[in-house]
This record gives structure tokens, C-alpha cells and sequence, in this order.
């Protein structure tokens, strides 16, 4: 992923190319590599690159061999090599970006090229055949890269992009987070759906609600498939490795897949060498783009002796991977609060508690060499997995709540993935998010993945609990080879909030922190101060003081959002995993 900066319809914006240039400098954390711009009629597009594919030629802005469409993305397109092939015929690669495939794509589709990529994409085009020059700007479908799109009310003919709101925050007096899974076409002004799977109105009166039966092998095959299409890598990559279910499920289809990729990489270069021709010249392919180290890399973080910390050490033993740990204090959480803000953009709590960590460990991974790795976001919206669902009355309602979480997971997890990686130039990929793959998990018949409650959880014919994320588990629970896909453990460990399994002592010091910090008497006239999402905690009162000083502009606030349990599901407004019953039950009755 890279960081993009555009600004549309402008007098004339070569007047104002260094001040623009300067605006993208800001995010210049996310594309360290390299800094490229274009400056046409009324447009100026800037782009910071981080390379991952194409490293020596996939420079950016992309322009067409004609000149006339200017192109810059953040993002990662996995079916690039099945669109160049599909497209031979019209298209004449300048660069090896796998981005590169989305001009010929709007020759071929216009504004409907989006349906036919497959990954994670922020892009804005610019066409400069057509007068007046036309932009066509997009985000993947369900918002894993950020997209933020902005108006000036002192320049009403111009609008503005960027993949942070620290590029726009001065500039413009709306700003909102551009809708993942939509195109913005500037011909009419319009910003529409592309796309529409049928279990996206899941969440609405009367949406549809799945009956299909869960097809274990079709779960399990369909999520190898979204962890191999996404080692396509020119760098090194790794997997972040929490210990929990998710993260190791990835992990250890990600050790397969990387062993198997390094044999048959290995295998063509000597059949290679054999023919007296050892370097491959054109095209990446699999062989030339995958595997680059032959044992994955696995990193994890914590407290001193944390769950996390001691589940991860057991999966990365299982699975042979070279594991790298790092340690760190409550103190040092408490410092990097201010960066952590500054980056995510955001006061959630859970967001910000969960990303300091996370933070923390990206600069570690950037410092080993690393550029890519895999994560487990987005498992426990698609299944239920919070503790929390255990509430729901119904099927229905269970299903209904994950479509909503699902659909709103770019205002929390996918911008904590994002963000907090790309503050160090680490790009976060996100399997669990995969257009097929959620085509078949939230089709699934939302009763099979309901799991039952605390003493009065049952237990399948193989003793297995019936525990949330239950399907997921059982989908892994064997393996066609017969080798175990994760120790049982790991693979029937309870659900912890990432927040929680780093160390409970951090959030237990970040509430400590703030209930000092803020004094009784500023509290008591927060509604005074924000009459608008009024923190209801000191802790979220310091994270919305600390933003503010650091993004005064209700412009760019507008843009935040509270991720809160189910109150009406008797659920504590803490976002803790401790504050649910069923945690409490399972944590007291090992300690």
C-alpha cells in the first residue's frame, strides 16, 4: 500500500504544486520509497510509494502510453496476472505494478472496472481525453485501505482525496470517509455502489437472511486461497501472530503455503539453470514473486508473560516458524498514546487500545526488514466472535449484527490494521476479508455459527465446544493431510480482545492514567465541551482531549467513530472481553 493525495477541479493548480506537495508530505510515512506527481489541467495528483510489486518500475502517478489518463493508487490488486492475460490483446504493460492493469480496465469498463479487481484499493483516476478532464475515484468494498474525501467551501468547484485526513484536515471544511465499496465519478458528481453481494442488505428489516448449510471443506479451501493469493510479494513478508485463533489460523496456512512456494520457486530455478537461462525476465509470476524466504517470519507482542505472548510461542513452535517477540512496558504504551492518535486519526477507545500495540510492534517488524504482513482482521465480525453475540435472542438478530459489524469494520479494525502499520511503512493484508471468502462465510445459516452460553455450553459428537467461531474452528479442526493444522489448544482457545491478550495491566493502566489525568471538575462539563459523542469515561475523555489538540477541526472529528457493544443486548459499554460474563467465568475458572 502507498499513501495518494488528489485535489480536482482547480484554476490552476501548478501555482500550488509545492504547497500540494507539502500536504502529502504528511502521509509520506506510508510510501517511504519514493514521492512522484502530476500536475494536468485542473487536477494535481501526488502519490507516496510504498514498493511491494514491480519494486524497480511501478513508479507512480501511472500514466497511459497516450498521456491521457493519470492514475494513482494505494493498494494491492491479486488478479492482476489474470487480468493482463485476459486483456493481452489491448493493453501494453509500461510498468510490472499489479495496479497498473486498472487503466486498460477503464478503456474496457469505464467506471465499472471495479468489479473485476480483486484486493485492496483506494485509486483516483484522472482522464484528460474528455473535456472537461474527468476523475473517477474508488475504494475496495470493504474499506481495508482509507479513503478520505474532502470540500473547501472557499473553493466549491474543487474537491480533495487522500488516503489520511492529515493531508486535508487544513484544507477543507467537510470531510468524510469516502464509502468503501463505492466510485465517485466527477462527470455527474455521483458516488455509487459497485459492490453488492446478496448478504450486504443482511442488516436491514426485511434484508435477507442465509439458510445455507456450513460447508467445512468449502470454508477451510476458500480461505487457503485468500492467504496464498496474498504472499504475492517482491519483499520480504511475515505474519503477525497474537496466539489467538485468528492470527494462527493464518499463520499456519501462510507456513504451508510459504514452504510450498519455496520448494517450487527453488525447483524452477534449477530446472532453470539447467537450461542455461537462471534469470526471468518480464512479467512477475508466481514463481518469481512469492517465497522470497523460505521459512515464514512470525511476530508477536505483549506484556511481560501475557496470553498472547505465551499462546503465540506455542503456535509459532508448532508451525516452525522464525519467531521474533517484543516485550513491552505499560509506560511505553502510555507514551506512544499521542502518535497512536496522531496516525489512527480517531478517539474510539477500543481502537486506540487496540492499535498502541499494535504500533509499537510495526516499527519493531520495519526494523527486521519486513514490508508485508498478513493479519487476521475482520474473523470476528464475518462469525460472531465477539463474546458479546453470545447475547443475541435470535438467529436472525445474530446474523443482522454481523453484516453490521462487517460493514462497518473500516471504521475500526481495517483502519487500526491500516493505519497502524503504515505509520512505519508496513503494509497489513487481511485474508479473512476476501471477496470469496465472504461470499461463502456470510452466507452460511446464521444458527451454525451461534454459540451457546457460559455453563450451558454444549458440545458437538467429537466433544468439541460449542464455543464462538465454532464452524471456523471445526473447519480446521482436520486436516486432508493429516497433519494438524494448529495444537488444540490454540485452535479451542476462548476469544480475548487484542487489547485484553497483550497484557490485562494495559488497559487497566491506560484507565489508571487517564482517571489521573483528568481532574472531576473538567469531567463533569465534558457535555459542555463535546455536546456530541460525549465521552463517557475518563479514559475516552483524555483520548478526544489528545486529539483535539492534535486535529482541532469538527471537520475532521466528523469522521470518527465509537465502536460499542449491543446495550440492548445487556451488553457493558466497556469493549473489554473482561466486562462479558461468559470471559469472566472461563478466566476465573483457570486462575
Amino acid at each position: 500500500m502507498c499513501g495518494i493525495f488528489a485535489v480536482h477541479g482547480l484554476q490552476d493548480p501548478q501555482e500550488n504544486r509545492a504547497h500540494y506537495i507539502a500536504l502529502s508530505k504528511r502521509i509520506r510515512h506510508r510510501g517511504p520509497d519514493w514521492s512522484g506527481c502530476y500536475v494536468g489541467k485542473n487536477t494535481i495528483l501526488v502519490h507516496e510509494r510504498l514498493a511491494i510489486v514491480g519494486v524497480d518500475t511501478g513508479a507512480q502517478p501511472i500514466r497511459s502510453e497516450d498521456g491521457q489518463i493519470i492514475l494513482t493508487v494505494n493498494g494491492e490488486i491479486y488478479n492482476h496476472l489474470a487480468i493482463r492475460a485476459d486483456l493481452d490483446a489491448v493493453v501494453k504493460s509500461m510498468t510490472k505494478s499489479d495496479c497498473d492493469v486498472i487503466i486498460p480496465l477503464y478503456r474496457k469498463h469505464d467506471k465499472d472496472l471495479c468489479s473485476f479487481l480483486d484486493g485492496m484499493f483506494s485509486f483516483v483516476l484522472l482522464d484528460e481525453s474528455v473535456a472537461p478532464p474527468r476523475i473517477i475515484a474508488a475504494r475496495d468494498p470493504i474499506g481495508i485501505t482509507t479513503l478520505y474525501q474532502g470540500w473547501n467551501s472557499k473553493k466549491p468547484d474543487a474537491v480533495y482525496f487522500a488516503s489520511e485526513l492529515k493531508s486535508i484536515a487544513d484544507e477543507c471544511d467537510k470531510i468524510i470517509s469516502f464509502p468503501p465499496g463505492h466510485v465517485y465519478d466527477s462527470f455527474d458528481n455521483s458516488t455509487t455502489r459497485y459492490y453488492k453481494p446478496s448478504w450486504w442488505g443482511g442488516d436491514e428489516e426485511g434484508g435477507h437472511i442465509p439458510a445455507s448449510p456450513a460447508s467445512l471443506t468449502l470454508l477451510r479451501e476458500t480461505l487457503e486461497a485468500a492467504v496464498r493469493k496474498r504472499l504475492m510479494s517482491e519483499v520480504p513478508y511475515g505474519v503477525l501472530l497474537s496466539g489467538g485463533l485468528d492470527s494462527s489460523l493464518i499463520a499456519t496456512i501462510a507456513a504451508r503455503e510459504t514452504a510450498r512456494l519455496a520448494q517450487a520457486q527453488f525447483d524452477a530455478y534449477k530446472k532453470r539453470s539447467e537450461a542455461g537461462s537462471p534469470v526471468v525476465n518480464g512479467t512477475p509470476t508466481e514463481e518469481t514473486t512469492l517465497a522470497l524466504w523460505p521459512r515464514l517470519h512470525s511476530f508477536s507482542i505483549g506484556l511481560e508473560n501475557s496470553p498472547d505472548l505465551i499462546a503465540a510461542r506455542k503456535v509459532a513452535d508448532f508451525l516452525g516458524t522464525v519467531h521474533h517477540e517484543f516485550v513491552f512496558t505499560v509506560q511505553e504504551g502510555l507514551d506512544a498514546i499521542p502518535e497512536v492518535i496522531y496516525h489512527l486519526e480517531t478517539f474510539d477507545v477500543t481502537t486506540v487500545r487496540a492499535s498502541t500495540p499494535m504500533y509499537l510492534l510495526s516499527r519493531k517488524i520495519k526494523a527486521t526488514g519486513v514490508k508485508m504482513v498478513l493479519s487476521g482482521e475482520g474473523s470476528d465480525e464475518i462469525f460472531g466472535g465477539y463474546l458479546y453475540f453470545h447475547a443475541a435472542p435470535d438467529s436472525k438478530s445474530f446474523h443482522q449484527e454481523c453484516v453490521r459489524r462487517v460493514k462497518n469494520l473500516h471504521t475500526s479494525d481495517c483502519l487500526r490494521a491500516n493505519k497502524s502499520t503504515m505509520a512505519w511503512g508496513l503494509e497489513a493484508r487481511v485474508p479473512f476479508l476476501d471477496k470469496a471468502f465472504l461470499d461463502v462465510a456470510m452466507s452460511i445459516n446464521a444458527e451454525e455459527k451461534r454459540f451457546s452460553k457460559g455453563i450451558d455450553q454444549g458440545v458437538d459428537g467429537d466433544g468439541r465446544p460449542k464455543m464462538e467461531k465454532y464452524i471456523l474452528r471445526k473447519a480446521f479442526d482436520e486436516s486432508p493431510d493429516a497433519k494438524p493444522y494448529l495444537p488444540k489448544e490454540i485452535l479451542w482457545r476462548q476469544k480475548e480482545q487484542f487489547s485484553d491478550g497483550v497484557g490485562y495491566s494495559w488497559i487497566d493502566g491506560l484507565k489508571d492514567h487517564a482517571a489521573n489525568a483528568v481532574s472531576d471538575d473538567a469531567y463533569a462539563k465534558r457535555a459542555e465541551r463535546w455536546p456530541e459523542s460525549t465521552p463517557d469515561t475518563k479514559e475516552a475523555y483524555l483520548l478526544r482531549h489528545i486529539f483535539d489538540e492534535l486535529f482541532p477541526s469538527e471537520a475532521v472529528a466528523s469522521t470518527a467513530v465509537r465502536w460499542i457493544p449491543r446495550g440492548d443486548w445487556g451488553c457493558a459499554s466497556d469493549p473489554s472481553g473482561r466486562s462479558v460474563s461468559i470471559h469472566l467465568a472461563a478466566y476465573q475458572a483457570t486462575n
